[in-house]
Formats: C-alpha cells, sequence, structure tokens
C-alpha cells in the first residue's frame, strides 16, 4: 500500500501552479471486495477518468485517496489490536 507520509507529502505540496501529479505507483490490482487499486486506492472511474479531470477534480481525488488510506489503516491497527486479545474463558462442555 501507499505509505503513509507520502499521500500527506504529495497533497501538502500542491497547488494551482504545479499540475497535480497521478497517484499511480505502478502497482495496478484491482481490489475486488472494496473495488480500489491496492496501488493509489483509486476507483476504476477515478483511474480511467484522470486524464479528462481537470486540477480541481484530480485534488479531490487526492483527498478521497487520504481519506481511503486512514480509513484502511484504522481498520488494519484494529484488526492487529483484537488478535492479541486474551482469548476468551471457554465454557462448561465447549470442546477443547
Amino acid at each position: 500500500m501507499i505509505g503513509e507520509n507520502l499521500l500527506t507529502d504529495m497533497a501538502a505540496n500542491q497547488d494551482t501552479r504545479t499540475p497535480t501529479p497521478s497517484p499511480c505507483i505502478n502497482i495496478c490490482r484491482m481490489h475486488e471486495a472494496s473495488g480500489l487499486c491496492e496501488g493509489c486506492l483509486r476507483t476504476i472511474d477515478e483511474i480511467a477518468s484522470w486524464s479528462t479531470f481537470d486540477d480541481a477534480a484530480k485534488r479531490a481525488v487526492w483527498a478521497a485517496i487520504e481519506m481511503r488510506h486512514a480509513e484502511w489503516l484504522d481498520k488494519r491497527f484494529e484488526s492487529h489490536e483484537t488478535s492479541h486479545e486474551e482469548p476468551q474463558a471457554r465454557t462448561q462442555g465447549e470442546e477443547q
């Protein structure tokens, strides 16, 4: 996945005088469940339309990518935390 600081740095360095760069990192696989590219976290429509977007639309896609990345991190750390919790006590009669 995209590095946490890379998304923030690229979005922060954007202004209206420089063209908005593509978020593509050449890891082009669509994740079936989410519908997002595993490399850049864009939808197929965002990828297909990128070259026709004006800078405002491209910046909006970058903002959406940042939100998706934050959500992905939250889910990742939530699942990591729950996997390290103490196992629940077994009830009487439960198989061991």
